[in-house]
């Protein structure tokens, strides 16, 4: 199996193609510290808090502590000790109150990934810093017209995001449909990966692994590996997946079943899209429909080439072996009546209709300085004093996102989701909403963002956490 190319990667997921991750070199299922897996498990998910009363509070504890990772005994940093950590299932319109206790040995903070949400004051602040052995009342009012859809936490405190992530501490969200989709069973699937040592602890990187972007060596479903799903033919699921690792492309694919695309981040299509596979850049999540034909499908993670760090280091992060099975779908019994078509779902609003009120051109570079590389963003690296970009509500702007570098970068805004309206030049003739936009190396993608409301001072970044963590962000204000 050879690398997909990152340009028809790009193609493929906003198609809809269903491709997710892999990539990385010398990725294994036993690390060479000698940590067994238990594979063939069944699948297992992460606790479930569903809202009530139109509202949800729950404590989040961050803690490095004991964990199961691949079925074996291991120490990770979780959230309540669950690696994955709980879901929170919302509604639109819903409150949700978490205290986030720190019982790490370092600061740390939350980030709500992609909802639609206010960055000031006890919102999504990625500012707030949460001391170790502290705590933080984090509050989001959800809009009554919040987009349905899947979506996620993890920490975001500056120069601590990658180790945080990479060591366990991440969960999915979900906001539900006004109308709900007919299936037997819906999924959470938060993939991720690791790397342990022989003793079950997260492996520190290397320096070269932190300038590419780190790849763990285990792939993990719900922290477990090569699980196995049942299900009866003619069965319709719904898998909600999240791309939780740091710098991971995942490229899925899941041959002799019936896949259909619902959406993309908060980006919903009007009409199911029969698919073969989806590309998720990090951060990035898909809402799947999956209908059972018998016998066993293979849920496979296939070559990404993300590019490398060219000349300035040795390595690169490129794929170029067969996939790696991810879990095992098995398909058995007696098959059940086929369910209804889904509903068409309301088309979202298409901004290139609309006056645009601002112009911005935003470059994604790589270079040496400062005794090392850099990772900028229009020259320059986080400053979180400084004011990168000032917009003013109530205004479309179009931003043209270049990368100047030799490796893709998927650019993630907070608060307010992005309408891919062209790529590498090109137009595009549909609606298309990401939260995480990958721009190949070498490249451009342009996007129109709708600065409605929220008043507040937030970031926008690479996601590939390590280059994050490095420089690669800057600093918004909306007033």
């Amino acid at each position: 199996m050879q690398p997909i190319s990152r340009r028809r990667a790009l193609q493929l997921g906003g198609l809809g193609l269903l491709s997710a991750v892999a990539g990385g070199a010398g990725l294994t299922w036993q690390s060479a510290a000698g940590f067994d897996t238990a594979p063939g498990l069944a699948l297992t998910e992460p606790e479930l808090l569903r809202s009530s009363g139109g509202g949800l509070q729950v404590t989040l504890r961050a803690a490095q502590g004991p964990t199961r990772v691949a079925g074996r005994d291991s120490t990770t940093l979780s959230y309540n000790g669950g690696l994955p950590g709980p879901t929170l299932y919302l509604q639109p319109g819903d409150r949700l109150q978490v205290r986030l206790v720190n019982d790490l040995d370092a600061p740390t903070n939350l980030h709500v990934h992609g909802l639609y949400v206010s960055p000031a004051g006890n919102g999504d602040n990625a500012f707030v810093v949460v001391q170790p052995g502290e705590s933080f009342d984090y509050d989001h009012q959800l809009p009554d017209d919040h987009p349905p859809g899947v979506y996620w936490y993890h920490p975001h405190h500056h120069g601590m995001v990658a180790d945080q992530v990479f060591g366990g501490l991440y969960g999915a969200i979900v906001v539900g449909d006004p109308e709900p989709v007919a299936v037997t069973r819906e999924r959470v699937l938060v993939i991720s990966d690791l790397t342990l040592d022989g003793s079950g602890r997260v492996s520190a990187p290397s320096a070269m692994a932190r300038m590419a972007g780190r790849e763990g060596e285990l792939l993990l479903i719900n922290g477990q590996s090569r699980p196995v799903l049942t299900a009866r033919p003619g069965e319709r699921e719904r898998w909600r997946i999240v791309n939780a690792c740091s710098a991971r492309y995942l490229r899925l694919r899941l041959d002799g079943q019936q896949l259909q695309l619902l959406g993309l981040d908060s980006g919903r299509y009007p009409e199911p899209r029969d698919v073969e596979g989806v590309v998720l850049a990090p951060g990035n999540r898909s809402d799947l429909l999956v209908t059972a034909n018998e016998g066993s499908g293979v849920l496979q993670a296939l070559p990404y080439d993300r590019g490398g760090t060219g000349g300035m280091m040795a390595g690169s992060t490129s794929s170029d072996g067969a996939g790696i099975t991810l879990a095992t779908l098995d398909v058995t019994g007696a098959a059940v009546a086929a369910l209804p078509p889904v509903a068409t779902q309301p088309s979202a609003r298409d901004l290139r209709g609309l006056t645009v009120g601002g112009r911005r051109d935003l470059t994604f570079a790589m270079g040496m300085g400062g005794g090392g590389v850099q990772f900028t963003i229009d020259g320059k690296v986080f400053d979180p004093e400084r004011v990168d970009q000032a917009v003013q509500l109530g205004t479309v702007e179009e931003w043209t996102l270049t990368n100047a570098s030799s490796m893709d970068h998927p650019m993630h805004l907070h608060v307010w989701p992005m309408q891919v309206v062209a790529e590498g030049g090109k137009p595009l003739d549909e609606v298309m909403l990401r939260d995480v936009v990958n721009i190949p190396a070498g490249s451009q993608v342009t996007v129109r963002v709708a600065f409605d409301r929220y008043p507040g001072r937030t970031v926008y970044h690479c996601h590939i956490l390590d280059h994050e963590d490095n420089g690669m962000m800057g600093v918004l204000t909306a007033t």
